[in-house]
């Protein structure tokens, strides 16, 4: 190019002044003569040769666009070489943890077609987006075929891939992604039910659940009630159980080979759902869009879901008992509760059970029907008069208490826990009326405290009466962070503000969170239903507000052999009664049965019945005791909100008279 320039220098004089000679003979002949000028012949150049001077010119011209062109050649050229020089240095590098990302020199053609367990997925997801139990009827979904290529196996897949480069630097991903288009903040049920409703509304959605826990997404309930009545010995390591229909499923939501990688989630085509398992969020940036995990690993995202449920709460007084206490106590909640409660039952004398509400009443009755086979010694105890004492009426909760107790557990009413120490490697439980009790191990279901602990990072607002997210009627937090289940305390459209900690609410809350994520708007309308299990042949269903404070009318009838929890699985083929039904399949199944059902009297047998709890003498909640498939009614009464002269006619709609 230097070379092109001289030569143009040199040059560049003789061609002006041929130009400026031809101007002056033209200037002169018109000049002279007036007319027509005579053309005068072309200057020549020293060469000689006719035309010579314009012809090097011309020459001049096409030689600097050939030089130019040249370079321009041998640059892109060099270029070209060491980028590919700078790839394969790269892609050689033995080390993932390298500070280059190779993920930037991923080529278009290296994007792999969606594995073929995830187009059923998105298609259960779309059929039921309402529950998160897809495979309940297809126990063997939770048995994936190892042999079968999934998105956690990418590298089995393609052996052959590992032979490029580009291959190796796809090996090299980050296991944790940088971004996520939808983060959900854990991994228990709600979050599942937002996964499956995001994915259902934009199937090619990427959604990425963190959770502190080492398990995929899973549901709770059978913790406290089925697994506990299983006679498979393997049962607590399998977590498969037997519903009270006899039908066995395991107590994952999906099977590993339904999940895509957290490593593989931002290449996948068509999207999926990722859980990046045992890493908990410490920080939460809502202006940046950003969350911080434990091992200060950074995830960006466009929008989020909180669903960190809740905390087992914990007694001040075992707080304070010392070391040893503690070792001897657990809060039930995970699958390691379950596991190691499971393993103490059998090998010590006795367990104490403190708290008379669902989960408390639900294990001691799971234990003391074991007790009857192994001999162990349970006792509950609680500051009620009976139990779910908070719960149900004065009058169906003695009536619940003498069914506990004929399950073989020792019930103590009216215990106010004072003190509790540790002696000859027991422990002692000193009450307030100064009653004690000497057990192995206590087991404390006295509540749960909705986990907020992101709140202060975040500027989330916390509810003072109810506790957890404050969050609207949309489950909306800010615009783009949503909260659902445990931890959300929400605006029922119905009912007002209020705070929700059962599986059916965590199904509900996480589908509405999901859709409204994904621009659907959409209010809480759609009341969550929660269920109570006494073994298999006493539960109850309740909706609403159940407040045993609230003035209650109950109608009760005789119990047949249909009117158990077991019954009715059997009948509609389901184990996990979670609602999915919407209140217009209420308006067919409206029969009106003319016998005239009657208010319960003291001392009769509570076989079935319809409980009303009533606020200003509006129904708000309904308990349907031994009473199934009828939840879509009391959802409906509910949703009418009106006034009712007499509930013995409500009541008829349920025919608990029917034979």
């Amino acid at each position: 190019m230097l070379k092109c320039k001289a030569v143009w220098q040199k040059l560049a004089p003789l061609a002006r002044d041929s130009s400026t000679l031809c101007r002056q003979n033209m200037k002169r002949t018109v000049l002279k003569c007036g007319c027509r000028p005579t053309l005068v012949p072309r200057a020549q150049m020293s060469s000689k040769i006719p035309g010579g001077e314009n012809m090097a010119y011309y020459i001049l011209v096409g030689g600097t666009f050939l030089g130019a062109g040249y370079y321009a050649y041998k640059t892109l050229s060099g270029d070209k070489r060491r980028y590919e020089e700078r790839i394969t240095e790269m892609s050689s590098r033995s080390s993932p943890l390298s500070g280059e990302q190779p993920m930037t020199f991923l080529q278009p053609e290296l994007k792999e077609e969606a594995e073929p367990s995830e187009a059923p997925a998105a298609e259960d997801s779309a059929a039921d987006p309402l529950g998160p139990e897809p495979v309940a009827a297809e126990p063997v979904a939770a048995e994936p075929v190892a042999a079968e290529p999934s998105a956690t196996e990418p590298v089995a897949a393609e052996p052959l891939a590992a032979e490029s480069p580009a291959a190796e630097a796809v090996a090299a991903l980050p296991e944790i992604p940088a971004h996520a288009p939808y983060l959900l903040i854990g991994g228990g049920t709600a979050s599942f039910a937002a996964a499956r409703s995001i994915r259902a509304r934009d199937p090619g959605a990427r959604v990425l659940i963190v959770t502190e826990e080492p398990d995929l997404p899973y549901m709770r309930p059978p913790l406290s009630k089925e697994l506990w009545f299983s006679d498979d010995p393997t049962a607590t390591e399998t977590l498969r159980f037997k519903q009270w229909n006899g039908k066995e499923r395991s107590i994952y939501f999906q099977p590993p080979s339904f999940y895509v990688s957290p490593q593989d989630l931002p290449k996948v085509e068509n999207g999926g759902v990722a859980v990046l398992t045992s890493k908990k969020v410490v920080h939460m940036d809502v202006r940046g869009n950003k969350v911080r995990l434990d091992d200060d690993t950074e995830i960006s995202y466009d929008k989020c879901l909180i669903a960190t449920g809740g905390i087992p709460r914990n007694m001040q007084v075992i707080e304070r008992a010392g070391e040893e206490v503690r070792k001897k106590v657990t809060l039930f909640r995970r699958i390691s509760d379950f596991k190691s409660l499971e393993k103490i039952a059998r090998e010590v004398k006795s367990i104490t059970i403190i708290g008379g509400g669902f989960l408390g009443s639900e294990l001691a009755c799971a234990l003391g029907r074991k007790s009857n086979e192994s001999g162990l010694e349970v006792v509950q105890m609680f500051p009620e008069k009976g139990n779910m004492g908070k719960v149900l009426p004065e009058y169906l909760s003695n009536w619940t208490t003498e069914k506990v107790k004929r399950e073989g557990v020792n019930v103590i009413t009216d215990a106010l826990v004072k003190n509790v120490s540790f002696k000859d490697d027991r422990v002692e439980i000193k009450l307030k009326d100064g009653r004690m009790v000497t057990t192995d191990h206590i087991v404390a279901a006295v509540g749960l405290e909705p986990s907020v602990e992101l709140a202060k990072s975040a500027g989330l607002e916390v509810d003072a009466d109810f506790g957890g997210f404050r969050v609207n009627a949309e489950l909306q937090a800010r615009s783009n962070i949503w909260v659902a289940g445990d931890a959300a305390c929400f605006y029922d459209i119905r009912l007002g503000r209020r705070r929700v900690e059962h599986h059916d609410h965590a199904v509900v809350s996480g589908r509405l969170a999901g859709e409204n994520m994904t621009g659907a708007n959409k209010p809480y309308w759609h009341q969550s239903m929660f269920w109570s299990d006494l073994g298999p042949d006493v539960g109850y269903e309740a909706i609403g507000i159940v407040d045993s404070s609230l003035p209650t009318v109950g109608v009760f009838a005789k119990a047949t052999a249909k009117d158990t929890p077991r019954a009715a699985t059997e009948i509609s083929g389901t184990g996990i009664r979670s609602e999915s039904e919407t209140e217009a399949v209420a308006s067919r199944v409206m029969p009106i049965n003319p016998t005239v059902p009657l208010a319960p009297q003291q001392g009769d047998d509570y076989g079935k019945g319809v409980i009303f709890y009533l606020r200003d003498k509006v129904v708000v909640g309904i308990i349907l005791w031994n009473v199934f498939n009828r939840m879509p009614i009391a959802r409906k009464i509910i949703k009418d909100g009106e006034e009712h002269a007499d509930l013995n006619e409500v009541a008829k709609l349920f025919n608990i008279h029917e034979d």
